[in-house]
This record gives structure tokens, C-alpha cells and sequence, in this order.
């Protein structure tokens, strides 16, 4: 099966009782961008890619449409397979992984479609249809993360993020001291997400003033330089969010025992195809991990409980979704929910789900 038509869109997501707060970034409302491939037997598979602003990582909305509008008339004709796709990609354009993820993601889509089975056997089979996600609270004052987690506790969450830096640190550990009051003894898993946003000498007083709570360092300070200077220092596990770039950093990383797990976006690693081969390693050495994605609606939503479901039950940390930041679906019926901190994995063909592409409007390029 080869491409016969490519779409690109996008699509405005107010953020829901907004900002989202992070060290680095802050944010009212996100530029989605939805890609929507037909296959030569009409069929069609639909992909997204949503990076949280231009500061969060290496990637901004009107970048993922550049990329993909440079890729596109090449990839008209090409093999639908997954894996040759990435190839052909990869000899268009040299980096852009949260761009070519949405073509990736798409065409997982429509090969599920055309072989009646889900996203998730094409990654090997699922293993749960109810996969665990975890909230993430933005930067907030410590009385009210408290709260936040407490109500996210009685929702049935099996785990808790929480977003720090960008302040004085004092303040981040106010704040995980008083979540931790809220949660201790109750089961529920807890990260602290620094999103890059502390110095090495903040990883270090965090560590140091908090020895008794079980917390994990998520992607505390800002470069792999960083994290090999604290490795040995702090008493908590590190993981690596932001600089897990692609796939031979990961590896780096993994081989080098630099991290004791990951947070890992599909569109970073650039796609399901990559995502799968990243199961794998961290399968390999036992690393725990999330399967999340940035920012996003229903098809991102679905690509990240597709691959999800597939993974070891003991390693995967959950999927984190937008839905509860954002308001709606584009799929009315079959959209993507948590529910008591789980998310019912799409049982459908492909990724179990039909936009209504009404809702995008007209495409932005058509190819």
C-alpha cells in the first residue's frame, strides 16, 4: 500500500482554567498539528504532533508544519510501511522527530485500518485494555499542589507528577513536602518534574532535605552534563525527560547507567516506530518508563494507549494525556478519557479512533 494524498492541519487547544505552568515554559492555549494520509485503497490514517510552546524542547508548531510540508511531495507514493517510511523520511529531512512522528503515527494508523487489527498488535500486542496514566500538576504554590493531589488521590490515580523550578527552591521543597503529607502511606507513586528548571546545586538541597520521601527526579536540571554531575550524589532515582532526544541517546544513557528511567514523549523519539525499539531497550535493563506525549487531542491521546497497553506492566510508569487540560474531542464517540486514572485502550481498527475533520477546518497544505 502506497501514500496517495497527505493533509496537514492544525488546531487551537485552550488550555482549561489556564496557564500551565512549568520552570521554562507557560501556556494559555497550544497550535496542534494534525496530518491526515490516504492510502491508495482510500483508506486514510491520521496523525499529530502538539509541542507545549517553542521553549519547552527543541521543537515549535510552525516547525512541525515547515517539516512536514518540506517532507510531504516526496512521500506521496512511498511504502506505508512503517519502518521504511522512517527510512524515507530520514533521507528528506536530518532530525525534526516530533514532524516526521506524525506522519508515523498516521501511517500506523491507516496499515492498522487496512489489516483490521488495532495500533496495538502492531506493536506486538496489548496486555492490558486499561492502562494506567498519572496527573501532572503545573507550578503551583505549595497549599495548592497539596490540594490538588488530594484530589487526585480520591480520582483513583496511581501516580502523581509535580511540576518545580523556575522559583526559589525552598518553595519546590515546601511543596513536595506537603504533597508527600497528603499521599504517604497511600500507595500512590510520586515524581517531581524540574522540567530542566533547576541548577545542579538545587538537585543537590532537594536530595539532601528530602531523604525520606520517595520521590523520583524527573529531567531535574538541563543537559546530560548535568545529570552526570549529580548522578552520584543524589539519593533519589534519576529520570531523563527532555534530553532523551532520539534513540542513540537513549542508549548512551541506558548503557552508561546514567538514569534510572524514563519520561519519554512519542513525538521527541519520533514516532510509534521508534517508541517500540525504546520498549525494547528499556525491557532489556529493566528501566521503568511513562509513554506520554507533550501536548495533544484524541489522536495523540490514542497513540500513546496504543503502545502503552503494550508495554511490561512492571516498567510502565503510565500514559499522561492533555484531556483533562483541555475541553472536547474529535471523536465524539469514541474520544480519549481517564477514568478513575485509567484510560480504556480504543479496541477499533488502527488507533480506534475517527476525527471529525470538521472540526480542523480546511488544511493548511494538501499534497
Amino acid at each position: 500500500m502506497r501514500i496517495r494524498e497527505i493533509h496537514i492541519y492544525h488546531h487551537a487547544l485552550p488550555v482549561k482554567n489556564g496557564p500551565y505552568r512549568m520552570a521554562n515554559a507557560t501556556v494559555w492555549s497550544l497550535d496542534t498539528t494534525l496530518v491526515r494520509i490516504v492510502g491508495d485503497n482510500g483508506l486514510e490514517g491520521w496523525g499529530e504532533t502538539c509541542p507545549v510552546g517553542p521553549t519547552y524542547a527543541e521543537s515549535h508548531a510552525a516547525g512541525a508544519r515547515a517539516a512536514l510540508a518540506l517532507m510531504a511531495p516526496d512521500l506521496i507514493g512511498a511504502e506505508i510501511w512503517p519502518a521504511m517510511l522512517q527510512r524515507k523520511m530520514a533521507s528528506l529531512l536530518n532530525g525534526h522527530n516530533y514532524a516526521k512522528a506524525a506522519i508515523d503515527i498516521a501511517a500506523h494508523d491507516l496499515l492498522g485500518k487496512s489489516l483490521c487489527v488495532s495500533v496495538a498488535d502492531l506493536l506486538g500486542g496489548a496486555v492490558t485494555d486499561n492502562v494506567p496514566s498519572y496527573y501532572a500538576s503545573g507550578v503551583g504554590a505549595p497549599d495548592d499542589i497539596a490540594r490538588i493531589a488530594a484530589e487526585k488521590l480520591a480520582e483513583g490515580y496511581p501516580r502523581l507528577q509535580i511540576k518545580v523550578g523556575g522559583r526559589p527552591v525552598e518553595i519546590d521543597i515546601e511543596t513536595i513536602r506537603k504533597v508527600w503529607e497528603v499521599i504517604r502511606g497511600t500507595g500512590m507513586r510520586l515524581a517531581v518534574d524540574g522540567n530542566r528548571g533547576w541548577k545542579t546545586r538545587d538537585a543537590l538541597r532537594v536530595s539532601r532535605e528530602c531523604p525520606d520521601i520517595p520521590f523520583i527526579m524527573e529531567q531535574p536540571c538541563n543537559t546530560i552534563e548535568d545529570l552526570r554531575t549529580i548522578r552520584s550524589l543524589v539519593s533519589h532515582g534519576i529520570y531523563m525527560d527532555e534530553n532523551s532526544v532520539d534513540l542513540n541517546t537513549v542508549i548512551s544513557a541506558v548503557g552508561t547507567g546514567l538514569v534510572d528511567g524514563f519520561g519519554m514523549k512519542i513525538t521527541r523519539i519520533g514516532g510509534l516506530q521508534h517508541m517500540r525499539t525504546f520498549r525494547e531497550i528499556c525491557e532489556a535493563r529493566n528501566l521503568p518508563h511513562t509513554c506520554d506525549d507533550a501536548w495533544g487531542g484524541d489522536i495523540i491521546a490514542a497513540a500513546c494507549t496504543q503502545i502503552a497497553s503494550t508495554m511490561r506492566p512492571d516498567l510502565c510508569e503510565g500514559a499522561w494525556l492533555a484531556a483533562p487540560y483541555i475541553e472536547g474531542n474529535y471523536d465524539p464517540e469514541n474520544g480519549i478519557k481517564i477514568e478513575g486514572g485509567y484510560i480504556k485502550r480504543p479496541t477499533g481498527a488502527g488507533l480506534g479512533i475517527t476525527p471529525d475533520v470538521s472540526v480542523f477546518g480546511a488544511p493548511a497544505a494538501s499534497f
